[in-house]
């Protein structure tokens, strides 16, 4: 009879553990979703004071279709910041978790940003407020220790923001991409010559218009070798290297486009090469780029040391009678 009562005693005493865990869940999730809802608010019904809307977020979408293709991406990223997140989701579950001061100075941080975006009618900094805030509140409520593994997919979002300052950066990019394909197809035979960006030959002449200043598939490249690179690289100093080098690859890869163009109307006339081949070189040049990139992954991969050595040991090895 003792040892009955006993064991239904343990049963109770588990019964209210799990409740009381039930409910410690339970106010987690309701204080994260109210701290979600206030965010959203915040950014939303008081993130832009100029433009049809008064939502930052609402902005940037705006912004997104306004710039054409060159944010196209803008939709996929926080898609891929939340897998990244899904990924340490064992590492965010076993780091050592507490309060920070630190992380609190930067949430009233990232609301001061927030304030200063709004009266200075700099919505990308509001923007970069909201990213600085996403990644200051789980640092606040849990510590350095989760936070370190955000760093990366809150980072990431920065690719969600149209930087349209960037479109500075189009004509000195169409000046090179023009300079470039000229000397190649002089060195290959084809007489041609520059008039500011456009490029003139006896078979053709076109222009090297803003589309095809190669900005698009660099930021598209970009995002895309950032997320490879965290991945697949080990060291911080690999990935920062395969990183940087989706700048060059992007821009050379652009170059071969423009110098294809030229050869293809040469050979086949302008309308083909401006129409069909123009259309359709875009994704193959970037294919190439990307090929490119994972041939520079694996170089860096690559256990030079190792491979010395065998090369050395199968070539310098004394030869046996």
């Amino acid at each position: 009879m003792k040892t009955m009562q006993i064991s239904e005693l343990k049963i109770w005493n588990e019964h209210w553990r799990l409740a009381a865990l039930s409910r410690s869940e339970l106010i987690k999730i309701g204080l994260v979703s109210v701290i979600i809802g206030m965010v959203y608010a915040v950014f939303h019904f008081h993130g832009n004071t100029h433009g049809s809307t008064r939502s930052a977020l609402g902005w940037m979408l705006s912004m997104w279709d306004y710039m054409g293709a060159d944010f196209s991406h803008g939709p996929l990223i926080p898609l891929v910041s939340l897998f990244v997140v899904w990924l340490k989701r064992n590492e965010i579950a076993d780091a050592a978790k507490h309060t920070s001061t630190l992380g609190l100075f930067l949430v009233v941080t990232a609301l001061m940003m927030h304030w200063v975006g709004l009266q200075a009618q700099q919505t990308r900094l509001s923007l970069m407020a909201l990213i600085l805030l996403i990644w200051a509140i789980p640092f606040y409520i849990y510590g350095w220790r989760v936070a370190k593994i955000l760093i990366f997919p809150a980072a990431y979002l920065i690719f969600c923001i149209p930087m349209t300052f960037i479109d500075g950066l189009t004509f000195p990019l169409r000046m090179i991409a023009a300079t470039s394909s000229v000397v190649f197809l002089n060195g290959l035979g084809i007489e041609t010559q520059q008039v500011g960006s456009a490029i003139i030959s006896a078979n053709f002449r076109f222009d090297v218009a803003d589309p095809c200043s190669g900005i698009r598939s660099l930021l598209a490249l970009t995002a895309l070798t950032a997320i490879y690179a965290y991945i697949f690289q080990k060291t911080l100093l690999k990935k920062w290297i395969l990183f940087l080098c989706a700048i060059p690859l992007a821009i050379i890869g652009n170059i071969g486009r423009i110098t294809t163009i030229a050869l293809v109307a040469n050979s086949f006339g302008q309308d083909i090469a401006a129409t069909l081949y123009h259309d359709w070189s875009g994704f193959v040049i970037f294919a190439v780029a990307v090929v490119f990139m994972l041939a520079i992954d694996a170089l860096l991969k690559m256990n030079y040391r190792e491979a010395y050595i065998q090369w050395k040991h199968a070539n310098l090895s004394p030869i046996s009678s």
